[in-house]
C-alpha cells in the first residue's frame, strides 16, 4: 500500500519506538483521531508494546513522543490517557496538500511504485439462463474493485469466468433441435432465455426420452461433433449478448474479450488429473479420483474429498477451477488471483486452493484470495425473489430503478427537460443500485429496499450526487466555471475549523483508496465520501462562499473545486457516474 500520510506518521513513530526498544515489525496503530479535539491522527500500539517491554505505558509515550521526527509535518504531537499519542497536523503542511491536490488530476493519490498483476474473477453468470439479481454483487463489487487497482497503478486482468458447458447445455441444444424438427421459430423463443431455459428444463425432468436425447448431445459436445458445436455456439452467442446488455447498463467494465469461458479449459482437464496423480494426490473413492487433504477434516474428523473425475469419467468444477488456477498464474504470470465469489462457494475454493498448492500449479509467490460476499435479501428475509417466489431478471430490476429514478427527478426539479431527466435518472437509478450495495461491508447480507437506496438522505448514490450536483451549482451562481477559476490569482488558505476539518478528509483520501485495493472492501470508500459530504456541508454552512471579499472567495471556491474532484474520482472508482445537475 502507497503511504500517505498516515504511513509515514507510522514509519517515524515505529522507528521511534524501535530505538527505545520495541521488537522488530512493531505497529504503532496510527489511525485517524475519532474526534477533532484528540486531533488529525492517533497511535494506539504503545500500551502493547510498553507491556511487552515491561515499562510504564505512559512514561514509554513520552519517551517516543521526545525523539519521533515529526515536526516538519505536526503542529503538535501530545500524550492522552495512559498513553495514546495524538497528532495534529501543521496548517502549513495542510495548505500546500491542498493546492497541490487541487492541481493534480489524481488528488492526490499516489500510484505503487510496484505494480502486481492482478486477475480478478468476478461476475461469471451462468450462460444457460438470463442473468438475475444473484450476479448483481459479484458484478458490481469485482468491478468496483477492478477499477480501484487499476487506478492505484496494477496490471488488472478480468476474467468472466462463465458456464458455457455440461449437461444443461446438452438440453437446451435438445430442445432448440426439437423446436426446430417442430417448425418453431427458436430465434423468437431465445429471446427469452430463462423462459427457454425453464422450458428445457421442465422437459429434462418429465421426459425420459428427451433427458437421453439431452445426455447423448452433451457427449457429442465434449467430442466435437460440429452440428451440436454449431448450435452450442449459437446460444451462447445469443447469451453472451445478453450479458453484454446486462453489463452496458450497469456502467461495468467487463468486455466481451474479458470472457473465459469453462469450455475453454476443456482440453486441460485430463492434463490436470495426470499432473495430480504424478504428484500422488489422487485417490479412488467409489470409482471417482479423489484428493484428500488433512486441512478439510470435518466435524467428524473425516477428510472431506475433493472430486476431479466422476466415476463415469467427467470432470467437476473443482477441475476446471484448477485449469483456471494454473493459467492464471503461469502462463499469464499474476502475482495475485482473487475471486468476488458467493460467500456459499467458500469451502469450495478453500478446498480448489489447498489442492493447487499441494500440486505445485502455482508458484509460492502467487496469492489466492477469495473475497466472499453475502446474501441479497427481500423485505422477507429471503433470497430476493418476485412475488410469486421467481427470479428477479437483472434487466428488469435494473429499467426499474431508472423509472423509479425518473419519477424522483420530476419531483424534485421540474425545469428539466425530458431527456435531461432520462440521462440524470438512468444516473440515480443504475448509481443507487449499485451504492445500496457497494455502502455495505460485502461479507454481510442485506435487505434490499428502493425507499432507503433512493432516499435523497443518509449514506445513499442520490444524496452524495445531489453533494456533487450542489458544488457544481455554486459555479452556476458564481457565473464563473472551473476552467476559469484556474486562471485566477490566489491560492486555498484554510482559515476556519470547517475548512480545516474538509482539508483533513481530503487528505485521507489517499490511504482509503489503496486499503479498499488491499484488503477488497469498497463499503470503506462509500463511507470516506460519505463522510466527506458531511464535512463539506458543515464548511459550506459555516463558511460564506459567494458573499465575501474577493481573496477569500477565490479560495473557498477552490476548495470547492477541490472537494468536488475527489467526489467525482471517487464516484468513478466506485462505477457511479457523477451527474452535475438534479
Amino acid at each position: 500500500m502507497m503511504k500517505g500520510i498516515r504511513g509515514i506518521i507510522e514509519d517515524r513513530i515505529v522507528t521511534a519506538m524501535e530505538a527505545m526498544g520495541a521488537p522488530e515489525k512493531t505497529s504503532a496503530i496510527v489511525v485517524p483521531a475519532s474526534r477533532p479535539e484528540f486531533g488529525d491522527y492517533q497511535a494506539n500500539g504503545i500500551m502493547s508494546v510498553a507491556k511487552k517491554l515491561e515499562k510504564n505505558p505512559r512514561e514509554f509515550a513520552q519517551a517516543v513522543v521526545d525523539s519521533v521526527e515529526l515536526n516538519d509535518i505536526a503542529e503538535s504531537v501530545d500524550i492522552a490517557g495512559p498513553g495514546f499519542i495524538n497528532i495534529r497536523l501543521k496548517l502549513e503542511w495542510l495548505n500546500k496538500f491542498v493546492n497541490d491536490a487541487s492541481n493534480d488530476s489524481r488528488v492526490g493519490i499516489q500510484q505503487v511504485s510496484n505494480p502486481s498483476k492482478v486477475v480478478i474473477d468476478y461476475s461469471h453468470p451462468n450462460l444457460a439462463k438470463e442473468m438475475h439479481v444473484g450476479h448483481l454483487r459479484s458484478t458490481v463489487i469485482g468491478d468496483t474493485i477492478a477499477r480501484i487497482l487499476e487506478f492505484c497503478g496494477h496490471e488488472v486482468i478480468r476474467h468472466n469466468h462463465v458456464g458455457d458447458w455440461g449437461t444443461q447445455f446438452g438440453m437446451l441444444i435438445a430442445y432448440m433441435d426439437r423446436l426446430s424438427k417442430s417448425g418453431s421459430d427458436s430465434a423468437s423463443e431465445l429471446e427469452d432465455l430463462e423462459a427457454f431455459y425453464q422450458a428445457s428444463r421442465k422437459l429434462f425432468d418429465n421426459d425420459e426420452g428427451f433427458a437421453k436425447t439431452a445426455r447423448e448431445y452433451v457427449v457429442k459436445l465434449q467430442a466435437g461433433d460440429d452440428d451440436v458445436r454449431s448450435s452450442w455456439k449459437r446460444f451462447v452467442e445469443v447469451s453472451l449478448q445478453h450479458c453484454d446488455e446486462v453489463y452496458s447498463s450497469l456502467d461495468v467494465t467487463l468486455k466481451r474479450e474479458d470472457v473465459r469461458a469453462e469450455s475453454a479449459y476443456n482440453d486441460d482437464l485430463p492434463d490436470i488429473v495426470e499432473h495430480l496423480r504424478k504428484k500422488g494426490l489422487l485417490c479412488e473413492s467409489d470409482g471417482a479420483q479423489c484428493v484428500f487433504l488433512e486441512e478439510f477434516k470435518n466435524r467428524e474428523d473425516e477428510i472431506t474429498p475433493v472430486i476431479v473425475q466422476k466415476t463415469d469419467g467427467g470432470y467437476l468444477y473443482a477441475t476446471t477451477d484448477l485449469a483456471a488456477i494454473r493459467y492464471r498464474a503461469n502462463t499469464l504470470e499474476a502475482s495475485r488471483l482473487l475471486y468476488i465469489v458467493d460467500a456459499r462457494q467458500s469451502l469450495h475454493l478453500r478446498q480448489v486452493f489447498g489442492v493447487a498448492r499441494a500440486a505445485g500449479l502455482v508458484p509460492d509467490s502467487c496469492k489466492l484470495e477469495h473475497h466472499p460476499f453475502g446474501t441479497m435479501l427481500g423485505s422477507d428475509g429471503k433470497p430476493f425473489k418476485t412475488r410469486t417466489g421467481g427470479t428477479i431478471k437483472l434487466m428488469e430490476l435494473l429499467r426499474e430503478a431508472e423509472d423509479r429514478a425518473f419519477i424522483l427527478i420530476g419531483e424534485k426539479n421540474s425545469d428539466l427537460t425530458e431527456s435531461e431527466r432520462r440521462e440524470i435518472s438512468r444516473a440515480i437509478g443504475i448509481g443507487s443500485v449499485k451504492y445500496a450495495d457497494l455502502s455495505l461491508n460485502r461479507m454481510t447480507d442485506y435487505v434490499f429496499s428502493w425507499e432507503k437506496m433512493l432516499s435523497l438522505e443518509g449514506n445513499t448514490a442520490p444524496y452524495l450526487l445531489y453533494s456533487y450536483a450542489r458544488i457544481n451549482s455554486i459555479f452556476r451562481r458564481a457565473k464563473i466555471s472551473e476552467d476559469q477559476l484556474d486562471q485566477l490569482d490566489g491560492r486555498i488558505s484554510l482559515t476556519d475549523p470547517s475548512e480545516r476539518a474538509l482539508a483533513v478528509k481530503i487528505v485521507q483520501l489517499n490511504e482509503v483508496v489503496h486499503t479498499v485495493a488491499k484488503e477488497c472492501f469498497p463499503n470503506l470508500l462509500c463511507t470516506y465520501i460519505y463522510e466527506l459530504s458531511e464535512f463539506f456541508m458543515k464548511f459550506y454552512e459555516r463558511c460564506p462562499v459567494l458573499k465575501t471579499d474577493d481573496e477569500t472567495r477565490i479560495s473557498r471556491l477552490k476548495l470547492c473545486k477541490l472537494t468536488g474532484k475527489v467526489l467525482e474520482t471517487s464516484l468513478r472508482l466506485l462505477g457511479i457516474r457523477p451527474v452535475r445537475r438534479m
